[in-house]
């Protein structure tokens, strides 16, 4: 009878020896007939286990191979052997789940990424991907903790809904019609009357408006579930289904929001360098190796750790947007026409290569801009007293560009129905987000953060499709 099992992570960190365990896993490696390297994904360091073959039923031996899942029970004893502290002495060793070692994708040598996304569904068992889904878990769950700890409630907006919050109308349609033979209305259009919802519906882009609701109930809501966005884009930022993080503050003014977004920010990165160090490690070195390969001048200038310990220790630096338009102006890039897009005059919308300047180059420090215009921001922004801005917030950091864009809303129902009739966004459909202007308004403020970039920063990938299980990608929505 095998005894209880214990987690290979646990036995690792512990000094004990002498005692008996049951450890169950995959085999990674097993070498010369006697020593099997374990792992069970609790982390990426194996367990040796110690196996005689004379003891062994020889059928049994040979069912040992790479990929297999095996549990076995017997001593945790002093390691002779450099490498480990302690290893596993087997005294019965059972075959849960063969693995032919032949065809089983996942090879010794180093694989590349590329090829990993074809076969997401195993390169969990990799040292990279067990590290990256480990420090992802661990976010997920900082995220909870800090609004917790906050009195924060935590809001289930909805995935199927009638709005589109950011006015993009780059969706997914959510029907059960029949699109062979779809009922159609007097104008020969589709009849959305006869669908499930009797009205056109899409999966969300955002819950922010609904958030809104909570918040002018609650006072401080926050939102953390999956948005969609059927962008043709096959970039390394971008995805088809991602995870957002949004609280809602009310009583919030565009100070508190950027104090609250810093904070939160701070939070979590230091709870995965608190709680995730040993995978960190690996990844900065997986990173600087790979940094090693490039020309000099491409290289980062901070290591992962040195990155992560950056946005730490520094205050963020609070700008206006056209403090920023310009210092980007009189820089040294736009005068010698190293940027891409050339920054020109106020308006202009900025792109990743201006902010990274802005953060990297000009002060050295991650960035907050603030009071962007009214034209290149979204309807629900609460505009500035200048009649040209907005009191919108971007968080601008190292190697990433923006990680979190927010703003204080437009609480004022008279503003806000004017800015949506100006942008043509059908003030009836959204006469319950007006309710909450007409009924008891106050000053709000919330921020959006897109999960998957937080854990590509705090990881140090370079593709957002290499931080979610599942990648869903134009013509790709594999598992």
């Amino acid at each position: 009878m095998m005894s209880q099992r214990v987690k290979i992570k646990q036995i690792l960190l512990s000094d004990r020896t002498n005692y008996e365990v049951t450890v169950k896993g995959w085999v990674r490696t097993f070498r010369n007939n006697q020593f099997i390297a374990l792992n069970d994904g609790s982390t990426n360091n194996n367990l040796q286990v110690v196996v005689n073959e004379a003891d062994m039923d020889p059928a049994l031996f040979r069912r040992i191979t790479r990929g297999a899942a095996i549990a076995v029970t017997g001593e945790i004893i002093p390691s002779l052997g450099k490498g480990q502290k302690v290893e596993l002495k087997t005294a019965v060793l059972e075959i849960l789940g063969d693995c032919d070692a032949e065809v089983y994708p996942i090879q010794p040598q180093k694989q590349s990424l590329e090829f990993m996304r074809e076969i997401a569904h195993l390169r969990f068992r990799t040292n990279t991907f067990g590290a990256v889904f480990r420090i992802r878990h661990s976010l997920a769950f900082a995220v909870h903790q800090f609004f917790n700890e906050k009195g924060f409630v935590y809001l289930h907006t909805p995935i199927i809904t009638a709005s589109d919050a950011e006015g993009a109308g780059e969706m997914f349609r959510v029907t059960t019609l029949d699109m062979k033979k779809p009922p159609l209305n007097e104008k020969g259009e589709i009849d959305y009357k006869e669908d499930f919802f009797g009205r056109a519906t899409n999966l969300t882009v955002s819950g922010q408006l609904e958030g809104e609701l909570g918040a002018m109930a609650f006072g401080d809501i926050y939102t953390f579930g999956p948005t969609f966005r059927a962008e043709n884009s096959n970039t390394a930022r971008h995805l088809a289904e991602f995870w957002m993080i949004e609280p809602e503050m009310a009583f919030y003014e565009l100070k508190d929001n950027m104090d609250l977004a810093e904070e939160f920010i701070k939070y979590v990165i230091r709870y995965s360098l608190e709680h995730n160090r040993e995978d960190l490690d690996f990844l900065a070195q997986r990173l600087l190796d790979e940094e090693k390969q490039k020309p000099q001048a491409d290289r980062s200038p901070m290591g992962l750790i040195e990155k992560l310990e950056f946005v730490l220790n520094n205050e963020f630096m609070r700008i206006t947007y056209t403090e920023a338009i310009d210092i980007l102006k009189n820089s040294k890039p736009n005068k010698n026409k190293k940027f891409q897009f050339p920054v020109e005059e106020w308006g202009t919308d900025l792109q990743s290569e201006h902010e990274r300047y802005l953060v990297e180059k000009h002060f050295q420090k991650p960035v907050i801009l603030t009071d962007y215009p009214a034209a290149i921001k979204s309807f629900y922004m609460k505009q500035n007293e200048d009649g040209k801005t907005v009191r919108a917030m971007d968080i601008l950091f190292p190697g990433i560009g923006e990680i979190v864009g927010g703003s204080q809303r437009e609480e004022n129902y008279d503003k806000l129905v004017k800015r949506m009739e100006e942008l043509q966004i059908p003030v009836e459909e959204l006469y319950w987000y007006l309710d909450t202007r007409r009924f008891g308004t106050a000053p709000h403020a919330g921020f959006g953060l897109g999960f998957e970039r937080l854990v590509l920063f705090v990881t140090g990938m370079t593709n957002i499709r290499d931080v979610i299980p599942f990648p869903r990608t134009p013509k790709s929505a594999e598992f």
